[in-house]
């Protein structure tokens, strides 16, 4: 099973949510929200596990953390990830659009000079313009666009691009969601919960429940769960060997 999104730093007990992890073996991108707690959620993987922590600043807290940019920048050598980054243009957070531009920018030409890592972003209500930050910057890495919710042509352009996408049992609650993934090419497509934020029958999504996206994706694509299953794998496998 594989969770390309998880905020494990963020569950009433991480240490607990990890040991889970490890014993149902589960592949698990555990995303930071600010640079500050990329150590501590980084201990709470052990070595030689199949959970890996990602460098993030989220967009959120872009305006507020701008000032971690050079921690950031210095922790960026330790980890091949980096997430949750990226923009947020919903009513609550657009008059910081231009700090999280500013942050956005800084952070993909640093991910550039380094040589590119894989990246899970984050684009609500502003995903033309991460698009363009991202068409702005080439050499910054692999972008896996999470919950991504965008129009057919919004997905065909971030495909165009070499973006990937993850998608959680959230994401095939609404049509909406649905419309994006059954416009999504099927070998760009990896899973995510997103937890604890995300829901899964009535509760916030636990690492696990990232795979519970196969039978909708099933659904979606007219396709048997094995191949779904497959597919997904073979995905994984795939932007992991590129890094």
């Amino acid at each position: 099973m594989i969770d390309l999104h998880c905020h494990l730093d963020l569950y009433p007990d991480p240490s607990g949510m990890v040991a889970e992890c490890i014993t149902r073996r589960l592949y698990v991108l555990s995303v930071t929200t600010v640079p500050s707690a990329f150590e501590g959620t980084a201990a709470l993987a052990p070595d030689g596990s199949r959970i890996k922590t990602a460098l993030g600043l989220h967009p959120e807290l872009a305006a507020a953390r701008a000032r971690e940019l050079p921690l950031f920048e210095r922790l960026l050598p330790r980890t091949d990830y980096v997430g949750e980054i990226g923009l947020d243009g919903s009513r609550e957070h657009r008059d910081t659009m231009d700090a999280q531009l500013g942050v956005l920018r800084d952070i993909l030409r640093m991910c550039s000079l380094a040589g590119g890592r894989v990246m899970s972003m984050h684009s609500r209500g502003a995903i033309d313009r991460v698009l363009d930050a991202l068409e702005a910057e080439p050499s910054a890495g692999r972008p896996i666009l999470h919950w991504f919710v965008g129009t057919k042509r919004q997905v065909e352009r971030a495909a165009e691009m070499g973006c990937w996408f993850s998608v959680g049992p959230s994401v095939l609650l609404g049509e909406r969601g649905r419309t994006a993934v059954r416009a999504m090419p099927w070998d760009r497509v990896l899973t995510e919960s997103d937890g604890p934020f995300g829901q899964y029958q009535g509760q916030p999504t636990k690492p696990w429940d990232a795979w519970a996206t196969v039978e909708g994706l099933a659904q979606l694509w007219n396709a048997s769960r094995e191949e779904v299953q497959s597919r997904l794998v073979s995905n994984f496998r795939k932007i992991v060997a590129e890094k």
